[in-house]
C-alpha cells in the first residue's frame, strides 16, 4: 500500500515593511554602540563639523531603556551625553516633531483635495477633450502625472486613474502596457526629478540643514530631460503597437483587456469638471506656489522684489492647514465633512510620520551613543581618494541599495541625512546635491522594484506582468540613471568648493 507523503506546502518569503527595517536597525545600532569607538569632531559656529578635528571620546554604550525611547527622543531633539544638543544642522535642534505634523497637515490637505474630485474631474476632461487625438494624450498625460510627481510626490493617488486611461488608450489602438507606462513613468519620473516634492526633498533638506530651494535648478534639468525621455520612448512603442498591434508586449492578452477595459470605461462615470473643481484646482496649484515663494531665500540670491520670509515646516504645515479650509469652503463641503474629510487624509500619513520617528530613533542613538561621527570620520577617509565628481556618483550608487532596504523615503532621509550632508561638505560638495542623489536614486528604483505598492498596484489594475513591464523599462531607467548622474557631475563641477 502506497503511503501518500503530504506536499510541502512552500513558504512564501514577504519582504518586511519599513517599520520592522528600522526597527531592527535601531536595535542593531544600539548595539554597535558597545563596539564602535566613541569620538567626536569638533564643530563651527553653524555647528557643522570641521575636517581634521576629530578626536577620541568616552564611550556611551546605549542600553534597552534607551532603545525603547529613542524614537520618542527623536521627536523631541537629540541630547548628547554631555547635556548639549548636537546639532549639525537646524533638524537636529528641534527634533522631528515639525515634519511629523507637516507631514500629518499635508496629508489633510491632499485628503480634502482629493475628495472635493478636483483631480480626477480635470484628468478626465482632458482625456475627453483630446477625443480622436490621441497621440496627444500619452505626452500630455505624462506632463501631469509628472507635475504630480514632482510636486507632492503622487503615488498612491495615482493607482485611480489606471481603468480610465487605459481604457482609453486601449480605445484608441494602443495597448495596456502604454497605458501604464504613461501613468507609471509620468509620475515616476516626477518622482525622479522631485523639485519640490515635501515628503523626500523637503524632508532630506530639512535633516540635511538646507532649504527646498536648494538644488532646485539640478532638480528641474533632471525633470525636464527625464520627462521629455520617458515620452519619447512610451511615444516609440505606442506608435509601433498602433501601426502592428503584433508588436504589443500584452498582445496575447489583446481580446481579453479590450473586453475588461472597455466594459469598464462603460460602467464609470467620469466626474464632471465644473467651475468650482476648477478653482479647487487653482487653489491646490497655487499652494505649491506659495510654498515655493515662501521657502526660497530671495535676499541670498539677490532677489530683493519679493521678501524672503525664510519659511519651513512648521510655516508650511499652517500654510496646507488654511488651505484645506479654504479648498473646503470653495467645494462647499459641509463642517463635519471637511474635518472628516481632512482628518482621513491625515490618517494615511500617520505610518510615513512613524516612520520618521522610528528613523529619527537611529540617529538619537547614534548621536547619544558618540558614533556618529565616528562612521562620519571612517566614511571621510574611505571616501577621501575621491574627487567631488567620483564622490557624488558614488553616494547616488550607494543610495539605490539603501533605497531597496529602506523602501520608505521619508525614513531613509532620516536616516542617512545626518551623516550624508557633513560628508559631502569634507568633499567639497554641497549637501543640495547629496539630497538630489538621494531622491533620484529612490525614485528610479520605484520605477521598477516589486515591493513598491504602487508598481505592484499599477501593474495588476492594468493587466500586465511583472516580467513584461520589466523588460519594458529598464533600458529607459538605465538611460534616466546616466542622465542623473551626468546632471550630478555637473552640478558637481559648477558648485564644488
Amino acid at each position: 500500500m502506497a503511503v501518500e507523503v503530504p506536499e510541502k506546502k512552500k513558504s512564501k518569503f514577504t519582504f518586511p515593511t519599513a517599520y520592522t527595517i528600522l526597527a531592527l536597525l535601531v536595535v542593531i545600532v544600539a548595539a554597535l554602540t558597545f563596539v564602535i569607538p566613541a569620538g567626536k569632531y569638533e564643530t563651527d559656529p553653524s555647528g557643522a563639523p570641521i575636517p581634521g578635528t576629530y578626536h577620541a571620546v568616552d564611550p556611551s554604550p546605549q542600553r534597552l531603556r534607551d532603545v525603547f525611547l529613542a524614537p520618542i527622543d527623536g521627536m523631541y531633539g537629540v541630547q548628547n551625553p554631555e547635556g548639549n544638543v548636537n546639532v549639525y544642522n537646524s533638524g537636529d535642534l528641534y527634533g522631528a516633531i515639525d515634519v511629523a505634523m507637516f507631514i500629518l497637515m499635508i496629508g489633510g490637505f491632499l485628503g480634502v483635495t482629493m475628495k472635493t474630485g478636483a483631480i480626477d474631474a480635470g484628468i478626465s476632461y482632458v482625456v475627453k477633450r483630446l477625443g480622436a487625438k490621441g497621440k496627444l494624450l500619452i505626452p500630455i498625460l505624462m506632463i501631469i502625472f509628472a507635475a504630480g510627481g514632482t510636486s507632492y510626490g503622487m503615488a498612491e493617488e495615482s493607482l485611480a486613474f489606471y481603468p480610465l486611461i487605459v481604457a482609453a488608450l486601449i480605445a484608441l489602438g494602443y495597448d495596456a502596457l502604454t497605458g501604464v507606462a504613461v501613468i507609471m513613468l509620468g509620475a515616476g519620473i516626477g518622482v525622479i526629478g522631485s523639485t519640490i516634492n515635501p515628503f523626500a526633498t523637503g524632508i532630506a533638506s530639512g535633516f540635511a540643514g538646507i532649504t527646498i530651494a536648494d538644488g532646485l535648478i539640478q532638480r528641474i534639468i533632471i525633470l525636464v530631460i527625464g520627462t521629455a525621455l520617458g515620452i519619447w520612448y512610451v511615444m516609440r512603442y505606442a506608435n509601433r503597437v498602433k501601426n502592428d498591434p503584433s508588436k504589443s508586449r500584452v498582445a496575447d492578452m489583446k481580446e481579453a483587456n479590450e473586453k475588461h477595459f472597455l466594459r469598464a470605461e462603460a460602467q464609470t462615470e467620469a466626474p464632471e469638471f465644473t467651475t468650482r473643481r476648477k478653482v479647487v484646482l487653482a487653489l491646490f496649484g497655487l499652494s505649491f506656489l506659495i510654498m515655493i515663494l515662501g521657502v526660497i531665500p530671495w535676499a541670498d540670491i539677490g532677489v530683493s522684489f519679493i521678501k524672503t520670509r525664510y519659511w519651513w515646516f512648521a510655516e508650511l504645515a499652517a500654510l496646507f492647514m488654511v488651505m484645506s479650509i479654504l479648498i473646503g469652503i470653495v467645494a462647499r463641503m459641509r463642517e463635519p465633512d471637511l474635518v472628516n474629510n481632512f482628518i482621513d487624509g491625515a490618517r494615511d500619513m500617520v505610518g510615513v510620520a512613524l516612520v520618521v520617528a522610528l528613523a529619527r530613533g537611529i540617529s538619537v542613538l547614534m548621536t547619544n551613543g558618540m558614533i556618529i561621527d565616528t562612521v562620519l570620520h571612517w566614511c571621510e577617509q574611505a571616501l577621501a581618494p575621491l574627487g567631488p565628481v567620483a564622490f557624488i556618483n558614488v553616494i547616488y550608487l550607494l543610495y539605490l541599495p539603501l533605497s531597496f532596504l529602506i523602501p520608505s523615503s521619508s525614513g531613509l532621509a532620516t536616516v542617512t541625512m545626518p551623516i550624508m550632508a557633513p560628508l559631502a561638505q569634507f568633499a567639497g560638495v554641497p549637501s543640495s546635491l547629496v539630497v538630489t542623489a538621494y531622491q533620484s536614486a529612490s525614485g528610479l528604483l520605484n520605477l521598477f522594484t516589486p515591493t513598491f505598492a504602487v508598481v505592484a498596484g499599477g501593474l495588476m489594475i492594468g493587466r500586465v506582468p511583472f516580467s513584461t513591464w520589466w523588460k519594458f523599462v529598464l533600458p529607459l531607467v538605465l538611460m534616466l540613471a546616466v542622465v542623473t548622474m551626468v546632471v550630478l557631475s555637473l552640478g558637481t563641477l559648477v558648485l564644488a568648493r
